[in-house]
């Protein structure tokens, strides 16, 4: 079991441990594929950790953008989080109910915006059920709380700036993807994308990282996964997916293994793989 960071990953002991801390705010960040035929806030209603709010990741989100989910401008995270009742001060432990999936996602977007005191639940729902322990149906009492949001951006990258990486080499690409989607070798689950990556890019697939019971694996064993994929730890990283949610699980993975230099590139394929004038690669 990963050694508990309140800024990286806590343990499901952890968490436990802390459930009536004043300061603590629990995120349910639960999100599925279009195609997964599962309703997230539903399930939500159903059951969660006690005391959880449910982060909306396709809501909370810049809507502007024909992308999905891309990061919402400032001010519409700060008035979320404030009706949430998540604000400076506070803990908060995000978690989903696939394991380890979409809250990374949730933890970057807080990083994103300058937050520190963040982390995700380690193995998520699925290891909370699975040892038995509380869950509710209410959903909590929420009171307003300010929050100080600076955005660091030099964690995000455009498709500009990602094309650039590409032809220099400066930055590192590396893609969360199955290896059959990179290679190519299969159609893309979202209509109307080129199947391939990203040139010169390096695939490591976000379930490698994980234990049969969707925990993180050690930090020793994910050093060697990514130098096995070609990453060189000391030059900074560039991590993408489908659509910028299981790159977050990647970024997670470098935070924990104190890897400081890497960014998300938010549009991920459905950006790269909607433009012909992109370059691709396959195999």
């Amino acid at each position: 079991m990963a050694s508990d960071d309140p800024r990286t990953l806590v343990s499901t002991d952890w968490l436990a441990a802390h459930l009536n801390d004043p300061d603590l705010r629990i995120l349910d960040a639960s999100w599925h594929m279009p195609d997964a035929g599962r309703d997230a806030l539903a399930e939500y209603n159903d059951g969660h950790i006690p005391g959880a709010r449910f982060f909306d990741i396709d809501e909370i989100s810049d809507q502007r953008s024909a992308l999905p989910h891309m990061a919402p401008p400032v001010e519409k995270f700060i008035s979320r989080m404030r009706a949430m009742g998540v604000g400076d001060g506070h803990q908060v432990v995000v978690y989903d109910s696939s394991g380890l999936f979409s809250a990374p996602r949730v933890w970057w977007l807080f990083k994103l915006m300058g937050k520190q005191d963040v982390a995700v639940l380690d193995g998520g729902l699925p290891k909370w059920k699975a040892e038995g322990r509380m869950l509710e149906d209410l959903p909590p009492m929420v009171r307003d709380r300010h929050i100080t949001v600076q955005r660091q951006a030099h964690m995000v990258k455009d498709v500009s700036q990602v094309a650039s990486a590409s032809k220099l080499g400066d930055w590192q690409i590396l893609d969360a993807r199955a290896g059959e989607r990179f290679r190519g070798e299969v159609d893309e689950p979202r209509a109307g994308l080129r199947a391939g990556h990203i040139p010169g890019s390096k695939n490591l697939c976000f379930r490698d990282l994980l234990n049969d019971d969707q925990t993180m694996k050690d930090t020793d064993t994910l050093r060697e996964l990514f130098a096995n994929a070609g990453v060189d730890l000391d030059r900074p990283v560039i991590t993408t997916c489908g659509s910028g949610v299981t790159a977050c699980v990647l970024s997670l993975a470098l935070e924990r293994i104190g890897h400081r230099k890497h960014a998300v590139y938010d549009g991920s394929w459905t950006e790269w793989g909607m433009y012909p004038d992109l370059r691709i690669e396959k195999g």
